[in-house]
């Protein structure tokens, strides 16, 4: 059995009890590099063999799945392993070669980060969809930023994007998004040294322009936290209405 591990944004305490109880009876754990913060991999077992996959290729994984498949194997990706993680490629080699899996979720960073910045993402009035997206640099995006950023009513979460900044804010502003809306930036969302930089559309390069590292850009106006409409959840009107009913 292979078990694909979400270890969580950063925090170690953010990996599900699920993830932990793998980590804990793993005989063979192969992780993803630098991206993993060692006091997850705390959670393994001393006689446990801990391998870095950083400088593996596709290859090299499948050689190493292969080998140990038969032990009480964890694969374990950064945050979740539905977003951003090559699973996909993995899993196929899986069936191929008919070996049993099984997908532990995690937390991804976009929630960690909003977690961490205090934020909702879906505002009464303002923006009821959450757009994850990465903005296209060396790996290819079908889906172009402009279309991406025409759903204006939207929240925004990039990923892998950080070195980008400057093509989401051309891009935006040939879309007419005002220079003050606001875009914020949260560098190793969760992690012990984590920042959360607040900006704007015209400002947050400037305050960023040193980070080389895992940060997340978050982009919208939901990032002011203002609902335009009462919510019906917890509005009093509402709450009265249900009751004369």
């Amino acid at each position: 059995m292979v078990k694909f591990v979400g270890a969580g944004a950063g925090d170690p305490e953010l990996i599900t009890i699920k993830g932990q109880k793998a980590l804990q009876e793993a005989d063979v754990v192969l992780y993803t590099g630098s991206l993993i913060p060692k006091e997850v991999l705390g959670w393994c077992r001393d006689d446990a063999l801990v391998a870095n996959s950083a400088d593996m290729d596709y290859e090299d994984i499948f050689e190493f799945i292969q080998t140990h498949h038969q032990k009480k194997f964890v694969r374990l990706h950064t945050g979740d392993p539905s977003i951003y993680s090559t699973i996909a490629k993995q899993i196929a080699f899986l069936d191929e070669q008919n070996i049993e899996y099984k997908v532990i979720a995690g937390v991804t960073a976009a929630f960690a980060g909003a977690a961490s910045a205090g934020i909702e993402y879906t505002i009464t009035g303002v923006s009821q969809t959450l757009i994850i997206s990465r903005i296209e640099g060396r790996t290819p995006n079908p889906e172009s930023l402009k279309q991406l950023l025409s759903n204006k009513n939207s929240s925004f979460a990039f990923y892998l994007s950080i070195k980008l900044l400057d093509k989401l804010k051309a891009s935006a502003l040939e879309l007419d998004y005002s220079i003050d809306t606001p875009c914020w930036v949260i560098e190793k969302a969760s992690w012990t040294d984590e920042v959360i930089y607040k900006g704007t559309l015209e400002s947050i390069e400037e305050q960023v322009s040193h980070i080389k590292g895992i940060s997340l850009i978050l982009f919208g106006e939901f990032l002011h936290q203002k609902p335009t409409v009462e919510s019906h959840l917890y509005a009093k009107k509402y709450k009265e209405e249900r009751v004369q009913k």
